[in-house]
């Protein structure tokens, strides 16, 4: 038995001359993330469908639920365009509503094939009509129902019930590739997030410091990129050994300032993997003011050593909103767990807040720590995520 899934996508259908290379982009990713199982996926003005055997309905709906692009999605039922046909699906979908709990609805059509013989008011009236009779124990309400039954009289015609949000944004890989500097705490896997949806693809650089952090502390942030993965469909985790950077900090940098130090050969390495891969930017998880790093000026130190843009997509949360989007998209949990991260453990107690900025480059260009950031790239550990290692880790099968 086949299962079929109505997708509206949101952004893409505002794009002009390029439109068709953000559809072949969604397309490709939805088949990507499909991977081996059997589907069908194809594309009509404003509306795309995914037909695809009902044992693989589940791994379907959580595809879409994590797919850039897509403003929403519905599980619907295809039909001839009569009045008659319309009405079966019409009602199917009631009564799937009401056996779900559904106790009020109202019907809502869009008439796309003007040579249907009903206008779309006329449509929805009839199959309310229609539906009330069948069903007496629904109450209509225009208002806030608890269902809507959908039509749309297109090249075919389609019902379905609820309607699923999606993550909206652009396809992934739309945007190019960035390089997230992601630590184990909160805040880098929302950044990741916000810039997976805005159609990067997305690879991961982590900065291990053993034996001062554990190697739990590495495999929560490869569980968190798996996690991020979801969203940005596969990616590559970058992990550096950056012990002896951090200790040639300690033993020559000023205490106060180490922070900031830490965070620019961070920055400068980071710009070597990115230059590897080719990506375009780099990605931290910053937001203005949080901690003591993070002030305008100690940010503008940082990125000094490095060529590309740096984004900072939660630059103007606060803390309350980054924790409700890391609920949402399923890292939270994963972030919270207490294993730390080098950052925390070499804080000094009273971190400078705001430095000058000639001053602060020089001292950190005094250190000379190019020839121990490239040994750190040299030996970095790979890994690579492809989206069957999400469902794994979802639990998807």
């Amino acid at each position: 038995m086949e299962s079929l899934f109505l997708i509206k996508p949101g952004e893409i259908l505002l794009k002009q001359g390029n439109q068709d290379e953000f559809i072949k982009g969604l397309i490709r990713q939805l088949r990507l993330r499909m991977g081996k199982t059997v589907c069908d996926i194809f594309e009509y003005p404003g509306r795309f469908f995914l037909s695809v055997d009902s044992a693989n309905e589940a791994k379907a709906a959580f595809v879409l639920d994590h797919c850039p692009g897509l403003n929403g999605f519905a599980k619907a039922k295809c039909c001839a365009k009569t009045v008659e046909a319309v009405l079966a699906a019409s009602m199917e979908v009631a009564k799937e509503g009401f056996a779900s709990g559904s106790r009020s609805f109202k019907v809502e059509t869009r008439r796309s094939d003007k040579s249907f013989p009903l206008g779309s008011y006329e449509t929805s009236a009839l199959m309310g009509e229609k539906i009330l009779a069948a069903l007496p124990e629904l109450t209509v309400d225009v208002h806030s129902p608890d269902l809507i039954v959908n039509l749309e009289i297109r090249e075919k015609a389609y019902a379905y019930g609820a309607t699923q949000k999606g993550p909206r944004g652009l396809p992934s890989g739309s945007g190019g590739r960035a390089l997230v500097l992601l630590s184990g705490g909160i805040d880098s896997p929302v950044a990741a997030f916000l810039m997976a949806v805005r159609g990067l693809e997305l690879d991961f650089v982590h900065f291990q410091s053993y034996p001062y952090t554990s190697i739990e502390a590495q495999r929560k942030v490869e569980k968190l990129t798996r996690l991020v993965t979801a969203w940005c469909g596969r990616s590559r985790l970058w992990v550096l050994p950056f012990t002896e950077v951090q200790q040639e900090i300690k033993k020559r940098a000023a205490v106060d300032a180490s922070t900031i130090m830490l965070r620019s050969a961070m920055m400068e390495a980071a710009n070597r993997i990115a230059g590897k891969i080719g990506a375009k930017a780099i990605v931290t998880g910053e937001s203005l003011g949080q901690v003591a790093s993070q002030t305008a000026e100690n940010m503008r130190i940082t990125e000094a050593p490095t060529t590309l843009p740096v984004f900072r997509p939660l630059v103007g949360l606060d803390k309350e909103d980054i924790i409700h989007l890391a609920k949402r998209i399923g890292t939270y949990e994963t972030s919270i767990l207490p294993y730390e991260d080098c950052c925390v453990l070499f804080s000094p107690k009273h971190p400078l807040l705001k430095p000058d900025y000639g001053s602060l480059v020089a001292s950190y260009r005094a250190l000379a720590l190019t020839p121990f950031i490239e040994r750190s790239v040299e030996g970095t550990e790979l890994f690579k995520y492809g989206y069957t290692d999400v469902l794994t880790e979802f639990g998807v099968r």
